[in-house]
């Protein structure tokens, strides 16, 4: 099988010659080729012969066409500030509460570094066709509200005016739909949707219920029609409350975080294909033999349910250790096998 077979056999529950095996490789991918991440996240071409690189390299199953949080907000007037060897920081968000009437939905192939990245997902399709999934990112409707006010005053608005609040998560959906849409139109089997502001962490469950659900149910619903394989829900930290309410969402990949349990997340999605959970921080911290003990356990864990995929928590810290990210994919083979540079 290869690595798209293998993780279309996983999220149908079906039989594969090994776990499928996707460690979140993004920023890491310009460390493994010596590229600073300001140029990698600004320059699409880079950026996709960065991860063929790392993908040849550990030889997992997927490629991400994906910079950081801030690509949709950027390109609707967030100042950022950019570093040689770290992500962007927000200098100034694109709009204020007096002035959410004023923004538009930005073009895709023109605005900000949107183009770069559907020239990445273009790219990294033409290369490895249907042989790995090609992964692509938008954010989720309540992270992207958060990405264009900031937190604090998102938060607020939503307390204060949840009318208007409203109108901002309806604007932010249909920014999702449109750079989603664009990316599966370059190539993408499929955008990851990542929403960490909607986390129990950030708003409560039935908060969630109330305005965050029908919005993720509408964005999977149009991206299905626009051709994605499969729908990829990434929401980060204790999300046990509101893990019910994914099967109405539409979501048929549910990355599991290293602070959930997966049994609570087997036992809460019977039906959905879950990958994870890994602590990212590990691939920098542990052994080899302590990344392929945990990843090896997963394997056992999840090997009578079946419906899984091998991954970190979140995303694999840029300065990990190859080696554990190697000891990772060589525990999914079954195998043994040492990556070697």
């Amino acid at each position: 099988m290869n690595g798209i077979e293998r993780i279309k056999a996983a999220i149908s529950f079906q039989k594969q010659d090994h776990v499928p095996v996707m460690p979140q490789v993004f920023g890491h991918a310009a460390i493994l080729s010596a590229v600073t991440l300001d140029d990698y996240i600004r320059d699409g071409d880079l950026l996709a012969r960065c991860q063929l690189n790392a993908q040849e390299f550990y030889g997992y199953d997927a490629v991400f066409a994906l910079m950081d949080v801030y690509v949709e907000s950027e390109a609707m007037g967030s100042v950022l500030v950019y570093q040689a060897d770290r992500y962007p920081t927000v200098k100034a968000y694109a709009a204020d509460v007096s002035g959410l009437n004023n923004l538009t939905v930005p073009d895709p192939y023109r605005d900000g570094r949107m183009p770069e990245l559907i020239k990445a997902a273009a790219y990294l399709r033409r290369e490895v066709g249907n042989n790995v999934l090609v992964v692509g990112c938008v954010l989720g409707p309540m992270t992207l509200a958060v990405q264009l006010l900031g937190m604090e005053k998102a938060i607020y608005l939503a307390i204060d005016e949840p009318e208007q609040f409203t109108r901002l998560l309806d604007f932010a959906t249909s920014v999702i739909i449109r750079f989603g849409s664009a990316q599966l139109e370059a190539g993408v089997h499929l955008p990851v949707v990542f929403d960490p502001a909607s986390s129990p962490d950030v708003i409560p469950p039935q908060f969630f219920r109330e305005f965050i659900l029908p919005r993720l149910k509408q964005v999977f619903e149009s991206f299905k029609q626009a051709g994605s394989a499969v729908n990829w829900l990434h929401t980060t930290g204790p999300v046990e409350p509101i893990l019910p309410f994914y099967t109405q969402a539409g979501v048929e990949l549910f990355n599991i975080d290293y602070c959930v349990s997966p049994l609570n997340a087997m036992q809460a999605l019977p039906q959905t294909c879950l990958n994870g959970n890994i602590k990212p921080v590990s691939f920098i911290e542990k052994t080899p033999a302590e990344i392929k003990a945990e990843s090896s356990n997963l394997i056992d864990l999840f090997a009578k349910r079946g419906g899984f995929i091998l991954s970190s928590g979140c995303e694999i810290p840029p300065e990990s250790k190859p080696e554990n990210i190697a000891a990772m994919v060589s525990a999914a083979r079954g195998d043994g096998e040492q990556c070697q540079r």
